[in-house]
């Protein structure tokens, strides 16, 4: 630690002598030895100062008194005077002004130099320095040591907040994800911590929160970095693991396992097949850029469903929680930390079943569940459209395209809305006044926009057997069927 001014004192070699009555920066660690010999030294001082002087310019008592109050205005901690040159002893008046204003003086007597207060002062600031140093490196050691040992983000920041003597949070998309203290999860009082943004290159908003006041502010820049590798490092494997659920996942939806490899295939990325499931899927929104769907598929799950297993699966993130957890608040927490993000997602929940099966119907359930739009959409039974999405041998999306490609094409040479009208007449049980009235139409121009879709597709709406093709192929559309 600095040197104080009593600390000089006590020095046998340099034989000070403190005089008068101030004593209050006895105690206060000496910056600096300003040597002075002007008049007015305040505009050559930053504070903290010990200004030793012998007062060549301090020839009268008015001098001495200005000379006491610029010392003091410029927060010195004390004035040392040395005496057998222009003074044989400290002048009273001056003695008088320091006791007046609270500065301790110091006689530094003739046989010893100023130059060996300063090089005593420095000496201590360096070692100080050297200690503020050993004990961040220290600190550095133990910071990566708890990292590198397999005690990962909790271990470094525990070691964190030993280092620092005081209580941490973290948190990301606005949820806390550690804390040290015994409430966690509690309200922050903002007064009493300190924000320190954690840059990921992400849009996680990742801040460590830490209480004030705090010891060796500096170990915390080394900490920044170990955090950022550390949720970089998470990150990373949180991909390659939903990357290689995936690759389970789109084999159990297409039905191409046997009972027994898709129950040991699914057991290797968390799902235990024997127990009842639900599939949450997250489609990302259809105007966000290729950097925030990225985002989504990457993103942690919130507080709470930790260890849930994940898969990506055409671009859009499954989500399988086990029957005991609420599949509707699960949802609704993955949507909430969604959009503190500021990124746009729907969800679909599958129903609760068991077995390799059970989840690939889940996952249909829960895909036409999303297509309903809603922020969250619960499960419904299993449409006929999604149970025939389900097989793989029916090339639904070319038959729907088949169907529905003249009437798309009529639509956008003319503008004749014949695909809107048909979507109207299939909703209305094939009334063409209440069509006629949702459209604001005259019946005629319903009836006639119905035969040029007959004409143009080869299927009456009219006919049970026509509607239904042209009901599904609209339902295959609406679903986006690869």
């Amino acid at each position: 630690m600095s040197i104080t001014l009593a600390a000089l004192l006590a020095v046998p070699s340099l034989k000070l002598k403190k005089l008068g009555t101030a004593d209050s920066t006895l105690s206060t660690p000496i910056q600096w030895v300003a040597v002075t010999e002007h008049e007015n030294p305040q505009r050559f001082l930053n504070g903290g100062e010990l200004v030793v002087t012998t007062g060549l310019r301090l020839k009268t008592a008015a001098a001495q008194r200005h000379f006491v109050r610029m010392v003091r205005r410029a927060g010195a901690v004390g004035l040392g005077f040395g005496v057998g040159l222009s003074f044989e002893s400290v002048p009273d008046a001056l003695v008088a002004e320091a006791n007046r204003w609270d500065i301790p003086v110091v006689e530094v007597p003739y046989e010893t130099p100023f130059i060996a207060l300063g090089k005593l002062v420095a000496e201590a600031q360096n070692a100080d320095h050297l200690a503020k140093l050993e004990r961040m490196l220290s600190g550095h050691q133990v910071l990566a040591r708890s990292l590198l040992s397999g005690g990962g983000l909790p271990a470094l920041l525990r070691q964190l907040a030993g280092l620092l003597r005081t209580d941490l949070r973290l948190r990301r998309y606005g949820q806390e994800i550690f804390s040290t203290t015994a409430g966690a999860h509690g309200t922050v009082d903002a007064a009493t911590w300190l924000d320190v943004a954690i840059s990921t290159g992400q849009r996680d908003a990742t801040t460590l929160q830490v209480r004030e006041p705090f010891r060796d502010a500096g170990i915390l820049d080394y900490a920044k970095s170990l955090i950022s590798l550390e949720l970089n490092n998470q990150k990373h494997q949180r991909d390659a693991g939903r990357k290689l659920a995936g690759q389970v996942m789109q084999d159990v939806i297409r039905g191409i396992l046997d009972a027994k490899d898709a129950n040991s295939r699914l057991a290797t990325i968390g799902v235990a097949a024997a127990k009842r499931h639900v599939v949450i899927l997250v489609r990302p929104a259809p105007g966000n850029t290729p950097a925030q769907n990225k985002a989504i598929m990457s993103t942690p799950l919130p507080a709470g469903l930790d260890g849930t297993p994940t898969a990506v699966v055409d671009s859009e993130l499954l989500i399988i929680t086990p029957e005991d957890k609420t599949a509707v608040e699960a949802a609704n927490a993955v949507h909430s930390l969604l959009a503190e993000a500021g990124l746009k997602a729907t969800l679909g929940i599958g129903g609760h079943y068991a077995k390799a099966n059970g989840l690939r119907w889940s996952y249909f359930e829960a895909r036409d569940a999303v297509a309903r739009g809603l922020p969250v959409n619960e499960p419904e039974r299993l449409s006929l459209t999604s149970l025939l999405l389900a097989s793989e041998d029916v090339p639904l999306a070319d038959m729907a395209q088949e169907t529905l490609k003249p009437l798309y094409d009529f639509d956008a040479a003319h503008g004749a809305g014949l695909v809107s009208t048909l979507e109207s007449y299939l909703e209305h049980d094939g009334s063409v006044a209440a069509v006629a009235q949702a459209l604001t139409l005259h019946r005629n121009t319903v009836r006639y926009r119905l035969a040029q879709i007959t004409e143009l597709s080869g299927y009456d709406p009219s006919t049970t057997a026509d509607r239904v093709q042209l009901w599904l192929a609209l339902a295959i559309a609406r679903l986006g069927a690869r």
